[in-house]
């Protein structure tokens, strides 16, 4: 083992940046063509005469380079530097530009947040009205990237100096007014690690109302979806409209259950979506006030982790018309939510609920993220933020995910992915 007393024995571990608080500075911006090898020949020259590197970053889009590098030059060396990186830039079709300071960058403001902007398509009308109600509200855009070009347009802000209840209101209003889906979510280490995503089933994770196919066996169908689509506006009690739809399946044969399961769709997307947060290591619930003859086969063809949903009580073979045990209905999936959440051993704050009716929104207000798909406008208007494109897995860019990542992940584990999916218009 070295002998760390002894200073010619093997080289200490480097310490924090030798240069003082006010050492003069240099911002190196490059910008050009990218290719292959730009970073390590403006380094290898920069090595040359010798400086430390205090930040670095680099933004590649369609094909154009922009490299920001901030340089404490050793002293003396400043014009040498400056005209080393201009030969090598020149050399490489480059140009460079250079700003003399002092000090690193400005600490970065608490109140971190992430802004995700999501449009199909996503207009600069749009962009320019987040990023102005952004700087209205005296916050900064420290970063952006994209996220996704496909099904969805999908833009992260990185933005910091922000309260994330005061702008997710403020950019309520933008999102109705230009038409785009906005999500805003603490960033930092609240935006990491295991989560907990809670789906509703029909109009959700699936594209069906079950009771709708059941009563379809009937002859109900259009008298029993009335009546779904006044519970889902929270115009009646669910509990109460579940009855009433329930007793129109009186005398139907099980059978049709076996009929309905293979007849359900799922959502585009919601395979991946599902396939992905399992891969990250998140755990997968789904809450439903359908069935969970139905839910349950759904469940296991997912490996989704937790499923509840109601229960049809089933005689001789025959449906009663009747439901058994508890019912699943308002308080009911929010209850859920923090059952799985404890099994889990996670706080609420790292859960996210994805719903669409009047009798989620109990589970949406409990989640961490709560997120209406698609829905009703009691729903998006309450909800944490909302996802109004018929894609689930768009979920997935509100969690700080890429699209190539996604697809990266698939082809790592030989999944085909699906042809490109066009933003509608």
């Amino acid at each position: 083992m070295a002998d760390l007393t002894d200073p010619g024995s093997a080289p200490l571990p480097a310490g924090p940046s030798s240069a003082p608080l006010d050492a003069a500075t240099l911002l190196v911006s490059v910008s050009g063509d990218d290719r292959p090898g730009v970073s390590s020949a403006l380094f290898d020259a920069i090595a040359d005469v010798g400086a430390e590197v205090l930040d670095v970053e680099q933004v590649v889009v369609r094909g154009h380079l922009t490299l920001a590098l901030l340089l404490v030059p050793a002293p003396g060396d400043e014009a040498r530097l400056e005209a080393v990186v201009t030969e090598v830039a020149a050399a490489l079709g480059l140009t460079a530009r250079f700003e003399a300071g002092t000090g690193d960058n400005a600490p970065r403001r608490t109140g971190r947040v992430a802004v995700v902007v999501l449009g199909a398509p996503l207009l600069a009308s749009a962009v320019s009205a987040v990023t102005a109600r952004i700087a209205a509200h005296g916050a900064n855009i420290d970063r952006i990237r994209r996220l996704s070009r496909y099904p969805v347009t999908t833009v992260e802000f990185d933005v910091s100096g922000a309260d994330v209840l005061s702008l997710r209101r403020e950019l309520a209003l933008e999102s109705s007014v230009h038409g785009v889906d906005i999500a805003v979510a603490p960033a930092g280490l609240a935006r990491r690690g295991r989560r907990l995503v809670v789906m509703d089933v029909d109009s959700t994770l699936i594209q069906d109302e079950v009771i709708e196919l059941l009563a379809s066996h009937a002859g109900r169908a259009a008298e029993v979806a009335a009546v779904t689509e006044a519970a889902m506006r929270g115009e009646l009690d669910f509990a109460e409209s579940l009855r009433q739809r329930v007793a129109v399946l009186e005398g139907l044969p099980a059978g049709v259950l076996d009929e309905v399961r293979a007849a359900v769709r799922l959502t585009p997307g919601a395979r991946t979506l599902v396939r992905t947060l399992k891969r990250l290591g998140f755990t997968v619930a789904v809450v439903s006030g359908g069935f969970i003859e139905v839910v349950g086969d759904l469940a296991r063809e997912l490996e989704i982790d937790h499923a509840r949903a109601n229960r049809l009580e089933i005689v001789d073979g025959r449906l009663t018309g009747r439901v058994v045990g508890e019912i699943v209905d308002r308080a009911g999936k929010a209850r859920a939510l923090r059952s799985f959440a404890e099994q889990e051993h996670l706080p609420l704050s790292r859960t996210v609920a994805i719903g669409d009716g009047a009798n989620d929104l109990d589970m949406l207000e409990v989640a961490g993220l709560g997120i209406a798909f698609n829905a009703k406008p009691v729903v998006r208007e309450q909800a944490d933020t909302a996802v109004n494109v018929p894609y689930l897995d768009a979920v997935l860019y509100l969690l700080g995910i890429t699209r190539e990542e996604v697809e990266e992940a698939d082809a790592a584990d030989g999944t085909p992915t699906p042809a490109p999916r066009i933003s509608p218009a």
